[in-house]
């Protein structure tokens, strides 16, 4: 019998980021690109978040290949973490391959070898041929991905749209497409981001007149905010700000790092004597400055999260700034976003964002482009990729109008397993597939529980309450200490103690077996029924001998 192709997505299915697929073979594996998700604002103390690759651990001596799409973060982010486990050879396109270099550099993974590749060339690995297809994105040198498997050809779209005008580079190889679709596709698996969108993403092209519009009407300095790795951004402003009379510096460690590379590597095209450092930057007339910084999506500890906040370094706004967030908000991130661009306004600058005006587009193809792609590569299986599980939805919904039957649809979310024999695909069991938390040098440490009591700290505030008791007589010795964090007591610290003292008296009366937890109930109830708040609540109950004085104190007030 011959062996299935087994298709694992372990992220990007059911969410937006950390996109990472699987492609399992016998005792060969390949794998997908290796993204990271950005953390929603409830995440607290989150970082990023990559997938959970944990299925890979004791199989990375069967890992043939790690090919990537594209150099967005979503795609490439996770790649030191993915590494440190898994040595296998990496195959990029130059610009993205120069993207995982900065990455791995600064992770001292300088070591690992990024192999280049380009469009139209096929590499082996294994059981698996790879072909890769240059398609347009908000990124250059982004592919999909022909893999010829022992049970026929799939095709991974990556992140696309079929742009006309791009910004970088030619529009898609519509041609080599198509002639997948003549060999006949046993799945495709295409990006879903933008299944809600009727009609046509707008070409790269278009954001131009409105970025040209802010350039001729700003008084002081323009600020940029976009993300580190879109390239042609960086491009597109820099062509508009020659032409403006403006220098144009980086400001940011990511986005400085990534303007390098895309010099070196061509790029990114800026004359020497156009460029400038933020310190530079503050010595120059605002009408001749233009800074690109990082932050589009708001985040606190961001550029454009400090900046809104009133941040003075490494820059500062100033009354007269033009700012544009050339990014759409990510889901769960919009809260953000409109937080740091009121705090922008509110500091005196003037802020441009979308939709109110158009300074960026949509790197994902909309609905036309979804039932193009489909029409091109004729598949005779269908899975939807790389989106909200609305989006997937939505998709299947779209390739069924085209006349692919439900059966043949298969929408999946991270883990599940997708198997491929002799012209079939059958769904198998799901392994796991969820989110591994970084957090500074921690990774996976913390739990979504972790997450979700750092959420109830933050609504109900925590306080914690010790108490002496006479291990003879059980009852309260002195008065209780009580420390209160983000909590406060309607009359106050003093009023707080001394209620609670009460109520612990009253308890410890009755001669309770637990009297921690007979306290923590009874402090709990009463906290709730003076306050209607339910703050995390911790007792501590040390006995003392009757011969130990009372450990002198002094009441602690409580304090926010």
């Amino acid at each position: 019998m011959s062996k299935p192709l087994r298709i694992i997505p372990l992220g990007g299915l059911g969410e937006i980021g950390k996109n990472m697929t699987v492609y399992e073979y016998g005792d060969a594996i390949l794998i997908v690109d290796t993204g990271l998700m950005f953390p929603t604002a409830d995440m607290l103390g989150v970082d990023y978040i990559i997938p959970d690759f944990s299925y890979l651990e004791d199989k990375a001596h069967k890992v043939v290949g790690i090919v990537y799409t594209h150099g967005h973060e979503d795609h490439t982010g996770a790649v030191r973490h993915v590494v440190e486990k898994i040595p296998a050879p990496l195959y990029a396109t130059p610009l993205t391959k120069g993207l995982l270099e900065v990455k791995l550099k600064e992770a001292k993974l300088a070591h690992a070898k990024v192999h280049e590749v380009r469009p139209g060339q096929k590499i082996r690995l294994g059981p698996f041929q790879v072909e890769f297809v240059h398609v347009t994105h908000s990124i250059p040198d982004s592919v999909a991905l022909g893999i010829t498997t022992p049970q026929g050809l799939v095709v991974h779209t990556g992140d696309y749209k079929f742009d006309h005008t791009p910004a970088y580079g030619p529009p898609s190889d519509y041609g080599q497409l198509a002639e997948f679709g003549k060999r006949g596709v046993l799945a495709l698996l295409s990006d879903s981001t933008n299944a809600d969108r009727p009609g046509w993403t707008p070409s790269e092209r278009s954001i131009e007149p409105a970025i040209e519009e802010v350039f001729r009407k700003a008084q002081g300095r323009i600020l940029v905010a976009t993300f580190a790795s879109l390239i042609s951004r960086m491009q597109q402003v820099t062509d508009i700000a020659m032409r403006h009379g403006r220098k144009i510096g980086f400001v940011g460690r990511s986005m400085i790092a990534n303007a390098k590379m895309a010099r070196k590597l061509g790029y990114l095209r800026i004359p020497e004597d156009m460029l400038i450092t933020a310190e530079q930057a503050a010595k120059l007339p605002p009408h001749q400055v233009c800074l690109m910084i990082t932050g589009s999506q708001g985040e606190p500890s961001s550029i454009v999260g400090r900046l809104a906040a009133g941040a003075k370094r490494p820059i500062r706004v100033e009354p007269g700034d033009a700012i544009i967030i050339a990014a759409h908000p990510i889901p769960g991130n919009t809260e953000n976003v409109y937080r740091a661009i009121n705090g922008l306004i509110r500091r005196g600058a003037d802020v441009y964002y979308s939709p109110v005006h158009r300074v960026h587009v949509s790197g994902h193809g909309s609905q036309e482009e979804m039932k193009l792609m489909i029409h091109l590569t004729q598949p005779r299986f269908f899975v939807p990729v790389h989106g909200e599980l609305r989006h997937l939805r939505l998709h299947a919904e779209l390739a069924h109008s085209l006349g692919i039957d439900e059966e043949r649809i298969a929408v999946v979310e991270n883990g599940y397993v997708l198997e491929f024999r002799d012209g079939q695909m059958r769904i198998g069991e799901r392994i796991p597939g969820g989110w591994v938390f970084v957090e500074g040098t921690m990774v996976g440490e913390s739990t979504i529980q972790d997450i979700k009591e750092r959420r109830e700290l933050a609504r109900g505030g925590l306080v914690l309450v010790r108490v002496e008791v006479d291990r003879t007589t059980g009852q309260m010795v002195g008065e209780p200490e009580v420390i209160t964090k983000g909590f406060a007591y309607p009359q106050g610290g003093e009023a707080l103690v001394e209620a609670l003292a009460k109520r612990i008296r009253r308890v410890l009366k009755r001669g309770p077996q637990d009297p921690e937890q007979a306290l923590e109930q009874a402090l709990r109830d009463f906290i709730f029924s003076e306050t209607r708040r339910r703050p995390h609540l911790f007792v501590v109950v040390k006995e003392v001998l009757p011969e130990e004085p009372p450990r002198r104190r002094e009441r602690r007030r409580a304090f926010v």
